[in-house]
């Protein structure tokens, strides 16, 4: 297996024990989650190094990734957009409101950076197969970089999610399993699947430690792009928080490296028909208690059990951030605004993302200079028919 120089290995985020990367991706010893994790000084990073590097792709952060850009499966995802949304941030009443569009990735997510690592590691693996429960982003997105890699790709999706997603996993050559109508049914049957065979290698989130390392990049950019003035706050539709989970790492990491001196603020997003981490972060507990009847027509934010509830808990935390969740009708009407707006369109998903925003300014959360970034993780496109009944529904 072969890694970038300053890879350590893994580490037991329970129990700290580390591991060798090329034999586990649980705790042999707990059975815990892994993170990958690095000799920050080895890492000779500045931010000169990185000015004189084209914009092209996530893999000019190699350094801080497990594998080398030679040997990455990538389709130049991440170097997405920094959108200055002046009219936005003069209705939440601060400085500055910028959209991260990463909806403009090649599968039209941000699951297009985690898949891009992961796959890339299941080929060090040696994997035939690789297969995950999604909410239907993530699905697509696996199978395009599985098919890119010459694996075989199974995916579980709830019949809930998106046609386009469902259409796209076929596309890409992927098996495609639809399940019950919830990702809890999806995730069931991944677990009965990857049971039944031995050599499927899982890409569920957190039970590999190299989705959230993709994941992480999008922080990066952020940093650069806002010319190391690091913001204020970022606002992250969250559901397994693996974006969350990465958003943390990459700001602590940078500020290891001396790149920046200060964290940003995180907040998780939430619809409020499923909201744990809200629930969670509000009731000040260090773990969240699953939700018994999850129901938003945001499907890709409908996860009622998040294995990762205490590292997303502890970042919001560690950053002196928080949680915020809105009504699937605000949340749409959040996309409908922003896209009339700014021109931008937002997954509804991830228009939770915008609608917390627009909740965290009228609690009286902001002072009125702060930099706010909001993260799209998904084109509308993928879900206008969703957009489209808000806007019907409204009389439009």
């Amino acid at each position: 297996m072969k890694t970038t120089a300053a890879f350590a290995g893994l580490e037991c985020v329970d129990c700290g024990a580390t591991v060798d990367a090329s034999e586990s991706h649980r705790c042999p010893d707990c059975g815990g989650a892994l993170d990958p994790t690095y000799d920050y000084d080895a890492i000779d990073l500045d931010r000169e190094t990185l000015a004189d590097r084209p914009f092209d792709s996530q893999w000019r952060y190699a350094e801080l990734l497990p594998f080398a850009r030679e040997s990455a499966v990538t389709t130049q995802e991440g170097a997405t957009p920094l959108v200055d949304c002046p009219d936005l941030a003069a209705e939440l009443g601060v400085g500055r409101v910028l959209i991260k569009d990463d909806g403009r990735n090649p599968t039209g997510s941000s699951t297009d950076r985690g898949a891009s690592v992961a796959v890339t590691a299941a080929v060090h693996h040696g994997a035939s197969d690789v297969a995950l429960p999604s909410t239907g982003n993530g699905g697509q997105a696996v199978a395009a970089y599985a098919g890119r890699a010459g694996l075989d790709s199974h995916a579980y999706l709830p019949s809930r999610s998106g046609f386009t997603n469902k259409a796209m996993v076929n596309v890409h050559g992927g098996d495609m399993n639809v399940v019950g109508g919830r990702f809890g049914d999806a995730a069931g049957a991944f677990e009965e699947g990857v049971a039944e065979h031995d050599d499927w290698y899982s890409l569920r989130s957190f039970d590999t430690p190299y989705r959230h390392e993709g994941a992480k990049t999008l922080f990066y950019e952020i940093a650069e792009q806002l010319e190391w003035d690091v913001p204020d706050a970022i606002c992250y539709p969250t559901g397994a928080g693996t974006g969350l989970v990465g958003l943390a790492k990459a700001a602590r990491e940078f500020r290891e490296l001396g790149l920046i001196d200060d964290l940003p603020a995180l907040y998780a997003a939430q619809a409020s028909g499923c909201a744990p981490i809200v629930e969670a972060f509000d009731d000040d507990r260090d773990e969240h208690n699953p939700v018994e009847h999850p129901d938003t027509i945001c499907g890709e934010l409908e996860i009622s059990d998040p294995a990762a509830s205490p590292r997303i808990l502890e970042a919001l935390r560690e950053t002196d951030g928080g949680a915020v969740a809105t009504e699937d009708p605000d949340i749409l009407e959040a996309a409908v605004r922003v896209a009339q707006t700014t021109g931008l369109e937002l997954i509804p998903s991830a228009a939770a993302a915008a609608s917390g925003a627009w909740e965290l300014a009228e609690r009286g959360a902001f002072d009125g200079d702060e930099t706010v970034v909001i993260v799209n993780t998904g084109s509308g496109n993928k879900e206008a028919d969703v957009l489209r009944s808000h806007l019907m529904s409204q009389g439009v």
